[in-house]
């Protein structure tokens, strides 16, 4: 009898290739079986490999998991590629709850976010000394529901720095929300296609960012992000580089 295989979720990177992790690299060339978002991740990642790779794009929840565990039972590493880091809107909770019940083992292989890059994309860090402290990380609602205590209204009221995933399609109204607390001169800045040669980034207000958008024909595969802290000139010094504070630290 054949020892149990194993699945492996591996974030694969906002785009890039060279951003997936070592890990990740490792067992895409060690695995028997890839499972890939065909949609959002870069092919580069699976050309040339050893493994049979399957574009999951066009396959049901239930054709992706069964392909999983069907090898995964056979004794194969399997390789399940999903964009970005997994633990933002990865959609994996129903895949592993799924092998779970089938008894296939898993792991779970953390990657960059599109967040990342998109703040490598513009040379800026997000949380400022005395300006923003905290990033919230959020979408609107769309075909997915939002708690009610989670709309951008609510956390507009905190004037913390904002990533919005999944909204890029409805800015109209993502500005509307955020326009209840935040200033209308507030910094928005949106990243298009994050780490991908066709990386285009769009800066603005709340005041201005929707023509913008509109002009440039932007409707998916985009980060929005808003704040106080995306203002080129902030000019707040972390106490990290205080000459009392702990060098440990640097």
């Amino acid at each position: 009898m054949k020892d149990s295989g194993m699945v492996y979720f591996v974030g694969a990177g906002p785009g890039n290739p060279e951003l997936i992790t070592l890990k990740g690299h490792r067992l895409l060339r060690e695995c028997d079986v890839v499972v890939y978002a065909g949609s959002l991740v870069n092919p580069v990642l699976v050309s040339g490999l050893r493994a049979k790779v399957y574009d999951s794009a066009q396959m049901p929840l239930e054709e992706i998991v069964d392909t999983m565990a069907t090898a995964a039972q056979e004794g194969k590493m399997v390789v399940r590629l999903h964009s970005g880091d997994i633990s933002f809107y990865s959609a994996i909770t129903e895949q592993i709850n799924s092998l779970r019940a089938a008894g296939v083992a898993f792991e779970v292989v953390p990657g960059v976010s599109s967040l990342g890059a998109a703040a490598a994309a513009i040379g800026q860090e997000l949380t400022i000394p005395e300006v923003s402290q905290s990033v919230i990380v959020t979408r609107i609602e769309g075909n997915t529901a939002v708690p009610g205590n989670e709309r951008l209204g609510a956390f507009a009221a905190h004037r913390a720095t904002m990533v919005i995933f999944l909204s890029i399609a409805h800015i109209e109204n993502v500005v509307s929300e955020l326009a209840t607390s935040y200033p209308a001169d507030t910094p928005v800045v949106v990243v298009e296609r994050a780490s991908w040669p066709q990386e285009r980034v769009f800066e603005g207000t709340l005041e201005t960012i929707v023509p913008i958008i509109k002009e440039a024909g932007i409707t998916k595969t985009a980060l929005i992000l808003v704040g106080e802290a995306l203002r080129a000139d902030t000019t707040k010094r972390s106490r990290l580089y205080d000459g009392e504070f702990q060098k440990s630290r640097r």
